[in-house]
């Protein structure tokens, strides 16, 4: 296993800078139009699909970089570039982790492939997790999946909220309650294959910030999946709801992680990525603002409020940015997180984003207040990260719950 390193190899510097190169002059150039659209880039989409950019296999190489870094290098660079369409194109990808985290071999063969399509026919996927009433309280999720014994399917009925490419996904991955007895230990996760009847898109949200990504409620009536597309297979599902159950009179038993959290637990340091490109593309604005602006005739970082400002977010991007590399390697090399390292790293990136566009638009001032200038729709788009994906709440709980070992509420 690599040590960990504070510096790229010559291959992932290559790939970071056709990354950036894209995000320069194909995302950029674009992306305030896309804001005001509120709608899917589709174009983009299939710009990224033609270089390769959006493919099973240039996640896949990256997703199995033995350095751990593949994944958060290519978050910043799309992020720098626009957090809604860079979500737009890796939206898929949370889905395609949840298959790869739960499902076999020949599940990720089957349908990972089918949630990116083509150069020629791009499609999306979507993950479904949260619900009206069951966001960072997953034990309250109320989504069932019953076990049609003779015919060998599972049947879903519940809503879904919240789910990027949620009713324009060609394939959904959908988490749902088979045993409410065990609370969050009694979820699973299901293929919901192309054309599936009874699954439809409820309301479209209009978002404050990345509204370039399509976000949308996800209706299950009656759905009907074959057997083989619950993730892992049932003999692994019902060999761990015994081992629950027997759990819950075992002291000491060994406790398994529910479906969507084991997800949440391998994103959690990409979502801090994407953070620190936002937070870097408006330290980066505000910077260059700062250096050609002039009051009083001279550069307005010619004054300390201005340039000390500067100084505490270029410290904070980097700090955040060590964070996120840390928790990306250690997952790499299947070092435990001990301390909670990825919802550190998540933490402290998506607090970082909203702190350094705020002080952005303070450079600025009223030029960073307009849509004239970039910084304002980035600051908009960075309160998603202190949200999505487990609140900044939810990740203090889980590093305060790791740090004691206590059952802190």
């Amino acid at each position: 296993m690599p040590e960990f390193s504070f510096e790229l190899n010559e291959e992932q510097k290559s790939v970071r800078d056709w990354i950036h190169g894209f995000a320069q002059d194909v995302m950029r150039p674009a992306a305030a139009e896309w804001d005001e659209r509120e709608e899917t880039p589709w174009p983009i989409i299939q710009e990224a699909a033609k270089i390769g950019l959006y493919s099973l296999d240039f996640y896949a190489q990256q997703f199995f970089d033995p350095t751990g870094l593949g994944i958060p290098m290519t978050m910043e660079e799309l992020f720098w570039g626009d957090a809604g369409i860079a979500l737009s194109i890796v939206g898929t990808g949370l889905a395609a982790v949840g298959v790869l985290a739960n499902g076999t071999e020949e599940q990720i063969g089957t349908w990972v492939p089918q949630m990116y399509g083509d150069a020629n026919d791009v499609k999306v996927a979507a993950f479904c997790s949260s619900e009206p009433d069951a966001g960072s309280d997953v034990a309250a999720m109320r989504t069932r999946a019953v076990y049609d014994e003779a015919k060998d399917e599972w049947v879903l009925n519940g809503t879904k909220t919240w789910a990027t490419n949620g009713g324009i996904a060609s394939v959904h991955v959908v988490v749902a309650v088979v045993d409410p007895e065990l609370g969050s230990k009694g979820h699973a996760s299901f293929i919901v294959p192309p054309g599936t009847p009874g699954l439809s898109q409820g309301q479209k949200f209009q978002k404050h910030g990345i509204r370039a990504s399509h976000t949308a409620e996800v209706v299950l009536e009656d759905v009907r999946v074959p057997g083989d597309c619950l993730l892992g297979g049932k003999p692994k599902l019902d060999e761990r709801l015994a081992r629950e159950r027997g759990a819950r009179s075992t002291a000491g038993a060994e406790r398994v992680k529910n479906a969507a959290m084991a997800t949440f637990e391998a994103s959690r340091p990409a979502v801090g990525a994407m953070a620190v490109g936002t937070a870097r593309a408006a330290y980066e604005e505000a910077l260059e603002y700062a250096k050609t602006r002039t009051q009083f005739g001279r550069p307005i970082i010619d004054n300390q409020g201005v340039a000390f400002q500067l100084a505490d977010m270029r410290t904070q991007v980097d700090a955040a940015r060590l964070l996120v590399w840390r928790a990306s390697w250690m997952a790499a090399a299947g070092r435990p997180f001990n301390a909670a390292e990825g919802s550190m790293s998540k933490l402290y990136a998506s607090e970082t984003a909203k702190r350094v566009t705020a002080q952005a638009i303070q450079i600025l001032g009223g030029n960073g207040y307009t849509r004239e200038y970039p910084v304002e729709r980035m600051h908009r788009d960075s309160a998603i990260y202190t949200i999505f994906e487990g609140t900044s709440e939810i990740q203090r709980l889980v590093i305060a719950r790791t740090l004691s070992g206590m059952p802190i509420r």
